[in-house]
């Protein structure tokens, strides 16, 4: 399918066009005869489940990989793409999920660093950053803080950046993960402005009605190669999601109730001092066996620290915490989680796991004084073993084996091993922050399954997650977080995602 490149570029060629693209890993074909046209002044999804190559892909775009096999074409030119630097000086820029922003630099600083001989500095800079940002409506203040901004404008910096390094292909990673609604449809009327203006945008989402809503074309990887390319006229997001797992889109809802009388968690008065605020301002709340209680707020109001606090992690705060009538106000983190805690992490390679360590290893963490992977104090690195599989099977982690380092795995999978991890040895809470996000919708689908059968059999969950439809469907409450406050709490079957994002931004009140 390769074809012979021009040997000058066309106004009438793809931005991008790859042809046969192959990459192959010790034990795992990542990519293998992947095809790929994105037109010039549009926005182009790629979509598939976890560890279908999608990332792979992007990063040999971006440079971060060299191909084994294929051909990449920018404009209609054959390139050979040895570093994210050579993608930048052929137009191309990358926003990744996790924002690289300085918090302590200004917008203009944060949008330089590294790129002072374009512009210089100073006054030259600053024109050129306000002519971009009016050129396509991103909004931007060249002084303000970082630090002092929200998460969609922090986005917004983000596109600044490589705008401002000349990118005419944009590749954004999961953008909307960690937006609230009306931040979406800012984001999305950015997207439309660089449509519009003849970028092109390479749009990496697991939202499926999202990609559906902004996108013009549509590939899907699956298994590494593409399946199939098609227009969101042509298809609707259950027609997507079979192409993409093979299955129906799944809903998370919880269908009935099944909260007890019983409390399980009971949080009273818990504060958490921070440099110039309260990170946490008198939080509490119950929740109860057999109940999900969903925490909804902007990202960097407090979910955060609140979980950590009440995990033991966070030094200062004051306030207490009973689990099942246990008082461990003053106990250790590893005190808390021998009494029944369960924690999916935020941050999974921080807090989640060693990175560098096999699979089994990963099994044993936060686990180490419970069977069956610990017997009499020590490791039993046979059982470990065992059960690693055990979970590999029930949680379909895709993986060749448990001595596979977890480095080796696609975020989506990491994350499916810790909720494996962290549903074994019958915790009585569960904290989950952000069980799914970076997972396809076939994964997705399964963690909702084993918390609702969690939940069935009584287990308290403390959700929070900046999927809003997948906090109405799971929750029986949901309560919002402002500024580490309690601001309103919700009823998952009256509210709608804009009415919680509006209590978010502190537009709205509690119903």
């Amino acid at each position: 399918m390769s074809e012979t490149a021009p040997a000058q570029a066309s106004e009438h060629a793809p931005a991008v066009r790859l042809r046969g693209i192959g990459k192959r890993f010790p034990g795992v074909i990542a990519n293998h005869d992947v095809d790929i046209d994105v037109e010039q002044g549009t926005i182009h999804a790629v979509v598939g489940e976890n560890g279908a190559g999608k990332s792979t892909l992007m990063k040999i775009l971006y440079g971060v990989q060299a191909p084994d096999s294929g051909t990449i074409e920018i404009d209609g030119r054959a390139v050979s793409l040895g570093s994210p630097a050579d993608a930048i000086d052929h137009g191309i820029g990358m926003v990744f999920q996790h924002f690289m922003l300085a918090d302590n630099f200004t917008v203009l600083e944060n949008v330089v660093l590294g790129a002072e001989k374009l512009h210089g500095i100073g006054a030259a800079a600053r024109a050129e950053i306000m002519r971009l940002s009016d050129a396509y409506g991103l909004d931007i203040e060249p002084d303000r803080l970082v630090e002092d901004l929200g998460v969609g404008a922090r986005q917004r910096v983000e596109i600044l950046k490589v705008l401002y390094r000349g990118a005419r292909v944009i590749i954004l990673d999961e953008p909307t993960a960690v937006l609230v609604p009306q931040e979406v449809d800012e984001l999305f009327a950015n997207l439309r402005e660089l449509k519009a203006e003849g970028l092109a945008v390479i749009f990496i989402s697991h939202k499926l009605d999202e990609v559906l809503s902004v996108a013009d074309t549509i590939t899907v990887v699956r298994r590494g190669t593409t399946v199939a390319t098609v227009s969101p006229d042509e298809v609707d997001s259950r027609q997507l999601a079979e192409l993409m797992v093979g299955s129906e889109l799944p809903t998370p809802s919880t269908e009935s109730s099944t909260v007890t009388d019983t409390v399980t968690l009971s949080v009273r008065g818990l504060r958490l001092p921070g440099e110039s605020r309260l990170l946490l301002d008198d939080v509490g709340f119950d929740i109860h066996r057999g109940e999900v209680l969903g925490i909804a707020g902007v990202e960097g109001n407090g979910q955060a620290e609140l979980v950590e606090a009440i995990m033991g992690m966070r030094s200062g705060a004051t306030g207490k915490v009973e689990l099942a009538g246990r008082d461990l106000t003053r106990a250790s983190t590893r005190e808390r989680r021998e009494a029944g805690i369960g924690y999916v992490p935020e941050d999974r390679h921080r807090h989640g796991l060693l990175l560098d360590s096999p699979l089994w290893e990963n099994r044993v963490l936060g686990h180490q004084s419970r069977e069956p992977v610990v017997r009499r104090g020590l490791v039993d690195r046979r059982a470990a073993r065992e059960d690693t599989q055990r979970i590999i099977e029930q949680y379909d982690v895709r993986t060749p084996g448990t001595d596979v380092l977890a480095r080796a795995l696609s975020g989506g999978n990491q994350q499916k091993l810790i909720v494996g991890r962290e549903m074994s040895g019958d915790p009585i809470l569960l904290i989950a922050a952000h069980p799914t996000r970076g997972v396809d919708v076939g994964a997705q689908a399964g963690i909702w399954d084993h918390i609702r059968d969690a939940r069935r059999a009584g287990l308290a969950v403390l959700l929070i997650s900046a999927d809003l439809d997948e906090l109405i469907g799971l929750s029986d409450r949901i309560e919002v977080i402002l500024r580490g406050r309690l601001v309103g709490s919700f009823d998952p079957s009256q509210v709608t995602p804009e009415q919680l994002g509006s209590a978010m931004t502190g537009a709205g009140g509690a119903a």
